[in-house]
């Protein structure tokens, strides 16, 4: 089975800051992502300015497809860059994890997050989307579908209501499953109706962090999964250092999270999606799902960006062959 992300094509400028009150400063509140304008990526580029950065592919969907594409999953990519420097490092990014490209180029300047790390490894977003927001219910052709089991859409798209609404329709026409991560818990506040609207009808697979999902329904994590289980195929509820629920119809399990050392919390989530639909395309149970994306999730953050090392990965690799 092959799966086909969708989301915002980006380069991810990491730092990591000594003290909270330059998000003050900045006007970013803590563990959010908050979408700039060009100049605003300016200053907070400026802010940084002293600060060791590191620079990466990013954007959540892409951190998902790119993972599923090193564990050997068949993975595509919907998104939009433009004919810039990062766009062509977005680009071969995509080829080096074995990612199919669907992109689209456009003359605008391709989008980059600007992305603060504080001492406790939360992480915050200034995103300049740039072409990224660019992508339009024009750019979603049916044959991009052909072939794919499954269609993984960020919840960062969501703010785009008609770029979601024809991209899930066409997937569901092109008897795809449909898989959605809300993303951001301001983002879901902004859209709780669409959101609530669109899951029972189209989504198969639904994925939150605790603070997205009582954003969504004002529920407990437990409650919470119980209640999206209601709604769609399979729901996942992640709370962080605890671990996660799992709930398909009346099958709940609950999964452990891995005591690392937290370095940097970017990229947890889209790593642990990768790996539990890594297990789920492999047809092993939720529970064994679950553990290899905590798996994965707790190699990505004692790591600065998104991505895990190739030493990492040999030993994540290792781990998996007990499971065949």
């Amino acid at each position: 089975m092959k799966i086909l992300g969708m989301g915002n094509a980006l380069i991810d400028v990491l730092a990591v800051i000594n003290d909270d009150s330059l998000l003050e400063q900045m006007n970013l509140p803590k563990g959010s992502m908050q979408l700039i304008d060009e100049q605003t990526m300016k200053s907070l580029s400026d802010a940084l300015v002293n600060f060791k950065k590191h620079l990466a592919s990013g954007g959540s969907a892409s951190n998902t497809i790119t993972g599923l594409g090193k564990l050997g999953i068949g993975s595509g990519f919907i998104g939009k860059v433009g004919k810039d420097f990062y766009g062509n490092y977005f680009k071969e990014d995509l080829t080096k994890y074995g990612v199919k490209s669907h992109l689209t180029e456009t003359n605008e300047a391709s989008g980059v997050a600007t992305t603060f790390i504080s001492k406790d490894g939360e992480r915050t977003f200034g995103t300049f989307l740039g072409a990224a927001a660019n992508l339009t219910p024009a750019d979603i052709d049916p044959k991009n579908f052909e072939g794919y089991s499954y269609f993984y859409i960020e919840g960062y798209l969501v703010q785009n209501l008609e770029l979601i609404r024809k991209s899930i329709v066409t997937a569901k026409e092109a008897g795809l499953k449909v898989i959605l991560d809300l993303a951001s818990y301001n983002v879901v506040e902004a859209n709780l109706d669409f959101l609530l609207e669109i899951m029972p009808k189209y989504v198969d697979i639904v994925f939150a962090n605790e603070e997205e999902a009582k954003s969504l329904l004002n529920l407990d994590p437990e409650a919470a999964v119980s209640e999206l289980a209601k709604m769609v195929d399979i729901a996942i509820v992640k709370t962080g250092a605890k671990g996660s629920w799992i709930q398909q119809a009346d099958q709940k399990v609950f999964v452990p999270a891995l005591s690392v050392n937290c370095v940097d919390t970017t990229g947890a989530g889209d790593l642990y999606a990768a790996g539990f639909l890594y297990g789920l395309v492999k047809g092993y149970s939720l529970k064994t799902s679950g553990e290899i994306g905590t798996l994965l999730a707790a190699n990505v953050i004692q790591l600065i960006g998104a991505k895990i090392d190739e030493e990492r990965w040999d030993k994540i690799f290792e781990n998996l062959k007990s499971l065949s």
